[in-house]
Formats: C-alpha cells, sequence, structure tokens
C-alpha cells in the first residue's frame, strides 16, 4: 500500500488532476451568465460539476487499487448491466431525449447517460476477451464473433438512441483496441468499411444531421448579411469566439460569447471559450496537456507485462484523446457538430465520472506493472564477476 509507484503513475494523475481543476474554473466562467439565468445563481453549475469532481477523484483513486483479477471477474457482468440500462433507455418509456438524442436516464433525481457506462464496460471487456484470445486472433472467427457481435451490439444499442458523436467514440474504441492487440490491418478493413457505411446511412437518415452537414459544408452559412440560420448559428459563434481572443485571449471571465450567443458554451463548445478568455497560448496548454495524457498512457502501455493491461489502456487513451480532438476538431471547423464533450474540462457529471473511472483503471494498471527498481544490473554483474576473499586453511 505504501511502495513507491512508477513516474508514469504520477505523471497520468498529475495530468489528469490538473485538466479537472482547470475544467471547473472554465465551467465556472463559461457557464456563469446561463446559470443566472435559469435561476441557478452564478455558481450553479460550477457547483455541480464540482460535488461530481469531488466524488469522481476520490473514486479514481479508489478504484487505482483494484488488481487485475478484480477486472477479469467483472468484465462480463459490467458490460451486461450497462446494456440493459441502455435497453431502458431506447426500448422502454424511461429514456429521455435531449436534442434530438435519447440517450438519458433518470435516476434518483439525476439524469445519467448510460452509453457513459457502456464505454466503460467496453475498456474492461475489450481487455480480458483480447488477453485470453491473444494466440487466435489469426483467426477471424475469434476476432469478428467475440468482439463485432459483443461489442458491436452495444454500439447498436447507442446509435438506436441516435447519439451518432458517442457511437463515433465508441467504434474508435473498439479498433483501438484491435490495433493495439495486434490484429491484422487487413481484418480491420471490412469492418471498418461497413461501419462507415452504416454511419453514413444514419447521418442522412436524420433531418437535424443533415443539417449539420450541410451547414459544415458551408451550405447557407457563407452569407452574414442576413439572418443566421439555427444550423450556421452555434459553429460561426464558436469561430468568432475564438477570432476574439487573439494570441493572449480578452482575460478570464470577460468573455463576450458566453452571453447568451454560443450555446452549450460549458459544454461542447468550451474550447471556444478557451480559446476567447485565454487566446491562442490558452488553446495551445490545453492541446499540450492532452498530449502529455496520451504520452502518459504510451508510457504505461510500453512497462505493462499483460496484455489485457495494455490493450484497456489503449482503449482508454483512444476513448479520451480521440474524444478530444474529436471536440476540438468541431470548435475548429474541421468536422460537423457531433456532440461530444471535451473530456475532463467539459460540463457534464457522467462524462466527468466515467472518463475518471477509466483513468483510475489505467492507474491500477501502472500499480501493477511499473519497472521494477532494484540495483543496476551492470554493477550486479561487476561485483559477481569480481573473486572473493580467499579462503585460508587451518
Amino acid at each position: 500500500m505504501f511502495k513507491a509507484e512508477s513516474t508514469s503513475y504520477f505523471l497520468l494523475l498529475g495530468t489528469t488532476l490538473f485538466l479537472v481543476a482547470f475544467g471547473l474554473v472554465m465551467v465556472l466562467s463559461s457557464s456563469s451568465v446561463d446559470s443566472y439565468l435559469e435561476n441557478a445563481g452564478f455558481f450553479g453549475a460550477v457547483l455541480r460539476q464540482g460535488g461530481f469532481a469531488a466524488v469522481g477523484v476520490p473514486l479514481m483513486l479508489f478504484v487505482s487499487r483494484f488488481p487485475m483479477k478484480f477486472w477479469q471477474r467483472v468484465a462480463w457482468p459490467a458490460l451486461i448491466v450497462a446494456c440493459l440500462l441502455q435497453c431502458l433507455v431506447v426500448f422502454t418509456p424511461l429514456g429521455i431525449e435531449v436534442a434530438g438524442n435519447t440517450n438519458w436516464l433518470p435516476l434518483g433525481g439525476v439524469q445519467f447517460q448510460p452509453s457513459e457506462a457502456i464505454k466503460l464496460a467496453l475498456v474492461i471487456w475489450l481487455g480480458m476477451i483480447l488477453a485470453q484470445k491473444q494466440d487466435l486472433l489469426d483467426d477471424w472467427r475469434h476476432v469478428y464473433i467475440p468482439v463485432f457481435g459483443v461489442g458491436g451490439g452495444s454500439i447498436m444499442l447507442v446509435l438506436i438512441g441516435g447519439d451518432l458523436g458517442t457511437v463515433i467514440i465508441m467504434a474508435g474504441i473498439l479498433f483501438g483496441a484491435l490495433f493495439f492487440a495486434g490484429v491484422r490491418l487487413r481484418m480491420l478493413a471490412l469492418p471498418l468499411l461497413i461501419g462507415t457505411v452504416l454511419g453514413l446511412l444514419v447521418a442522412i437518415s436524420s433531418s437535424n444531421r443533415m443539417t449539420r452537414i450541410l451547414s459544415f459544408l458551408n451550405t447557407g452559412c457563407d452569407d452574414h448579411t442576413g439572418t443566421i440560420s439555427a444550423a450556421c448559428w452555434q459553429p460561426l459563434h464558436g469561430t468568432w469566439a475564438l477570432a476574439n481572443g487573439g494570441i493572449f485571449g480578452v482575460g478570464l471571465g470577460n468573455s463576450k460569447a458566453k452571453w447568451s450567443w454560443l450555446p452549450a458554451a460549458d459544454n461542447d463548445y468550451i474550447f471556444a471559450i478557451i480559446g476567447e478568455e485565454l487566446g491562442l497560448i490558452g488553446a495551445i496548454v490545453v492541446l499540450c496537456m492532452f498530449i502529455l495524457l496520451a504520452f502518459a498512457f504510451l508510457r504505461i502501455m510500453r512497462s505493462s507485462t499483460s496484455v489485457q493491461a495494455r490493450v484497456s489502456t489503449a482503449a482508454v487513451m483512444v476513448w479520451v484523446i480521440g474524444q478530444a480532438l474529436v471536440n476540438i476538431g468541431v470548435v475548429l471547423g474541421v468536422f460537423p457538430v457531433l456532440g461530444v464533450p471535451l473530456p475532463l474540462v467539459s460540463a457534464g457529471g457522467t462524462a466527468l465520472l466515467s472518463t475518471l473511472i477509466a483513468i483510475g483503471i489505467v492507474l491500477s494498471f501502472a500499480r501493477a506493472h511499473q519497472d521494477p527498481v532494484g540495483p543496476d544490473p551492470d554493477v550486479t554483474t561487476q561485483r559477481a564477476a569480481r573473486p572473493g576473499p580467499r579462503q585460508v586453511s587451518e
């Protein structure tokens, strides 16, 4: 319990805590106006987010103490329970629709997203199942049937609810785990093609999504002299917020976009508020922190001796870093609006808790597979080769 942890452990832990603290500051700044207009006071949103952080950080540290055997035992139960909760969302009247996506479930007066629980369960389950089949990954039956049958089925449950952004992140977790497990790329080509076609069909089947895609292609958003359409409003004001920040920003708390001009300023578009208030320098700092987070994940993967630890760590890395890149890309106009938060920074209790627990799982791997601390092997070899004292016979 009291042994010294590895540098990778503290690198991942320190970067995570910095992003959580930074996120609370930015949630306070970006949500104060909307929170006041909703009669929750200026601090309503940040107090709610701070409550989730106060629960999530100790929970992350608690989870980091669990051994590898625990994750092997809970992999199947966790995935089954998470899928059952998602079934309640999409197949019963209990599911709550928000912004066109049925992805929320009420529990004790609090709404949460079972899709976040599925992401967390997938991380554990993929590490367990691919570790069991590490010598059979050249056979397509041991890849397609369990991984795309069970894992793909759980993703389909989220797709039924209409949350395409979360489905893209979950698909990235699935393919990332297979790639880092050593599955041949040619075996991933066909599922990737099928998934891409299915995603396009789902996108064009919804008028809301098609409107977002057309606005991303600047259809109807290039004329700023008249009334701005609803589809162009958010991406345009996000771009203007970034442009207003310049290099050094307008100062913390001085954003103009947060005054009810930019929708989801404390959630999906919080990076625009960061760019406006802290400027290009603040935006680069956030990017560097996620790069540092990816470096910590890679170090833990490299030092892991277990296939399960390596695959699950890779899945968490693809989840956190991939979602961050998608969120930032949406704000910068690289991708159409997908509706995924910035991990550890954006407002959202369920997303924050699931991300912190996922990082806690990786921290448990860092504790279990840290590099052993011992004497220098060269010095040990020299001492072994050195002749000992002569025995003097009596």
